[in-house]
């Protein structure tokens, strides 16, 4: 009886299966260290900020308008050390990676039916980040298939979509295998299961790389982005450390130095002395 031809034949030749290459999932660790230091320096500052020192500072604000100058610089100031430290954060979130999302990535959303309750828009900043930048490594490996699952597959789609029918493939002999009557035609069902689970485990191997592949991408996209609003952050916290300690530094009454003279002793005539015999 020949082999059902869901059978993966090119599969189980693949050679460059990638059992010797490093894992991507090694450079997250990485990356997520890189965060928490980033994380404790603006913890520092924010410490800093809420310190001693400018409580000290609060004492020589003068007049409504260096009030409010002063508590606004205060305000830009801690409103940087939470951007940064909000966006570094992102970075430690947990991800599932899936093949579902990486087949998503690059897609435009599908038009909702007329008449259909409009979805409330989610702000860009607060939106997972990384669509864009999975969506460029989708057509990176779909312009060079081979060097990232051999002969596997020719497209991204395409290998998740073997790797699928294989699944459906073993099932269904298992299913034959378990109504068969004949021994023979049951031993020949049970060794094409095994040859289905093989190709099945060597397209699984690419399908788990390109998973972990497309994690550390996601986790990427998020450092690079906390880098950028780190640096936003640190502007902010500049200008406002500039604004209060420009308020509470200036704006006081003037000093007047006061001179007071003090006036000199005048030495009083000291009365002679009267001898006792003269009384």
């Amino acid at each position: 009886m020949a082999p059902p031809s869901g059978v993966d034949r090119g599969a189980a030749d693949a050679k460059n299966v990638p059992d010797a290459m490093p894992s991507p999932l090694d450079s997250i660790s990485d990356m997520r260290a890189a965060a928490k230091w980033m994380l404790a320096a603006a913890g520092a500052v924010g410490a800093a900020l809420i310190s001693g020192g400018p409580l000290v500072a609060v004492g020589q604000v003068h007049g409504v308008l260096h009030a409010v100058l002063a508590g606004l610089g205060l305000l830009i100031a801690l409103g940087g050390v939470g951007t940064a430290i909000w966006f570094t954060s992102k970075v430690l979130v947990p991800r599932l990676m899936t093949p579902a999302v990486l087949k998503e990535a690059g897609q435009p959303e599908p038009a909702r039916p007329r008449g259909s309750v409009r979805r409330v828009r989610v702000p860009a900043f607060l939106q997972p980040t990384g669509q864009r930048e999975l969506a460029a490594l989708k057509e990176l490996i779909d312009a060079n298939p081979a060097e990232f699952f051999g002969i596997a597959a020719t497209s991204l789609d395409g290998l998740f979509s073997r790797q699928e029918g294989l699944r459906q493939n073993a099932a269904s002999l298992a299913r034959q295998a378990a109504r068969e009557k004949d021994p023979q035609r049951r031993a020949m069902y049970q060794g094409q299961i095994r040859r289905v689970e093989e190709n099945g485990e060597r397209v699984g191997r690419y399908v788990r790389y390109l998973l972990a592949l497309g994690l550390a991408w996601q986790i990427k996209a998020d450092l690079e982005l906390s880098r950028k609003w780190t640096l936003a952050g640190a502007v902010l916290v500049i200008a406002g450390a500039v604004l209060f300690f420009g308020s509470t530094g200036s704006g006081g009454p003037a000093y007047v130095p006061v001179v007071t003279t003090t006036p000199a002793a005048t030495s009083l005539p000291v009365p002679a002395a009267t001898p006792a015999g003269n009384h």
